[in-house]
């Protein structure tokens, strides 16, 4: 596996995807531009609705991003856990009725395992799929991935109310035994619970269904891609370190709030949290 910086990491996300053809969008401000239905921007598709929707055309029907994002929804665990943040950057790949979920996967699968690209052992690598979900079952299986590390969840089905919808796979990058003390993180991670072991990195949403006033659903007629990875969660996994407070990014923010504070950092772990 490469060690690699954050802009590094930049770099090659958007390398490889101009190699497959994708339009590279800037990232939008913090605060939404026509668009009164949230206070910031809080993923990368945000400031892409109106593709998705059909308001408007884009220019290439494959795009992708680096996005500033603030995300509140799960803030109560910001400094509780070690990958928990209220500003991040999210790395995404979007396809607007071009490609779909094999082309999807595959263009995951190549960009992380690949020696050309960011070589992540598959034995480290662990997914998740919306339990009926048998084509992005057997695509990670055509692709390479092990059959014991694709987990069946109900949960990996996205939607927010009325509109497009789909299932999604999860991408999780295995941190290793020294994040298992009690040896059950497989155990919790199957059930979708709280554990440091298996790290979320990347999740991948297939649109594929119009989720209909009535409750049912429709299929779309055209099909689309929504994906996010968080550039501080990679950074993790490529710099080996034990938290997004260690990464090249935040390492000197974490440190210069210690020194402004008088403490030292992994010195008390209740201290520890205050500082994240």
């Amino acid at each position: 596996m490469r060690k690699m910086t954050h802009v590094e990491i930049r770099e090659m996300w958007f390398k490889f995807f101009t190699s497959k053809h994708h339009q590279i969008i800037e990232s939008a401000p913090l605060i939404p531009i026509d668009d009164d239905s949230l206070l910031w921007i809080n993923a990368g598709v945000t400031p892409l609705k109106k593709y998705f929707d059909g308001t408007k055309i884009p220019e290439c029907k494959r795009l992708t991003s680096i996005q500033k994002c603030i995300r509140t929804n799960d803030i109560e665990n910001v400094g509780v856990t070690k990958r928990h943040q209220t500003f991040f950057e999210m790395m995404g790949n979007f396809s607007i009725g071009d490609y779909f979920k094999n082309e999807a996967i595959e263009f995951a699968y190549e960009l992380l395992t690949s020696e050309k690209w960011f070589a992540i052992p598959i034995e480290k690598l662990y997914v998740t799929i919306y339990t009926g979900d048998d084509e992005a079952y057997n695509k990670w299986i055509e692709m390479g991935m092990l059959e014991d590390h694709i987990i069946r969840l109900d949960e990996n089905f996205w939607e927010i109310g009325k509109g497009p919808c789909g299932p999604d796979s999860e991408i999780f990058y295995d941190r290793g035994e020294k994040y298992d003390k009690d040896h059950d993180a497989l155990e919790k991670f199957k059930k979708d619970e709280e554990q440091e072991r298996y790290i979320e990195i990347w999740n991948n949403v297939f649109m594929q269904y119009n989720h209909k006033p009535d409750g049912t659903f429709e299929p779309l007629k055209k099909k689309n891609v929504d994906t996010g990875m968080g550039l501080e969660r990679l950074a993790v996994v490529v710099q080996d370190v034990d938290s997004i407070f260690d990464v090249d990014t935040l390492q000197a923010l974490r440190n210069k709030v210690c020194e402004m504070a008088g403490v030292k950092y992994k010195e008390d772990e209740k201290q520890d949290v205050s500082i994240r």
